[in-house]
């Protein structure tokens, strides 16, 4: 894959304050503060209720196809497990946020086979014995379920964490890349026909998995040019 070239910023948001989640649209319930000057997410539902504990968080924001998409990710309190989805309308090319979309409420099937189409990667894993002991960045395509591309992560647990970590998705024409403190962490180049047409521009939302507890800070978007 060539190397992409970041074009205008398009976002920008500290996450700072609760005056930056304007607009923002949870799905699911959780816990939203502000303790350490940068966004920290908890589930507020009991992990015991399964699915229904989880939840997203939506940007209001509309970008474009070709887009390079950065945030500061801190684990807090494991285990868990989070997720970024970018590129995400309705399967009919509505807004994420039209009424006629089925509600979600932060089960993960609504996700990957709902109404819904876009791209998704877990970049924390850290939730079953699996996960924990053997860490995996998985970059998935929806409406349904394809694993589409894997690699090796390189975070520490918990314990051993110094972060931020600088996360940052680059997506534009057929190519999505993932990378970690600017390590290449994972690449894809969709054929637009295996698992479905190629995807163009949508919404970013961040997902957690119970009981975990992350911080995120610094959230911004650029336009991207030379991806192939």
């Amino acid at each position: 894959m060539a190397d992409s070239e970041r074009g205008p910023l398009l976002y920008s948001n500290p996450l700072a304050t609760e005056d930056d989640l304007a607009g923002f649209r949870l799905e699911g319930q959780a816990i939203l503060t502000f303790p350490e000057g940068r966004l920290r997410m908890r589930n507020a539902l009991d992990p015991a209720l399964g699915q229904a504990s989880n939840f997203v968080l939506w940007c209001p924001e509309e970008f474009p196809a070709d887009v390079s998409i950065s945030w500061d990710f801190y684990p807090v309190e494991e285990p868990g497990l989070c997720m970024f989805f970018f590129a995400t309308r309705g399967c009919g090319g509505e807004d994420l946020f039209a009424p006629a979309l089925t509600p979600r409420q932060g089960v993960y099937s609504q996700y990957h086979h709902g109404d819904i189409d876009g791209f998704h990667v877990s970049y924390y894993r850290r939730r079953t014995a699996e996960t924990r002991g053997f860490h995996i960045c998985n970059l998935r395509k929806s409406y349904g379920f394809y694993l589409v591309a894997q690699g090796a992560d390189p975070l520490p647990d918990v314990a051993d964490a110094t972060p931020p970590y600088r996360m940052r998705v680059d997506k534009a024409g057929a190519a999505v890349r993932l990378a970690i403190n600017d390590l290449p962490i994972l690449e894809y180049v969709d054929d637009g026909v295996t698992h479905g047409p190629l995807l163009g521009g949508g919404k970013v939302g961040l997902r957690q998995m119970a009981p975990f507890v992350g911080e995120y800070a610094n959230l911004t978007v650029y336009g991207l040019r030379g991806i192939q």
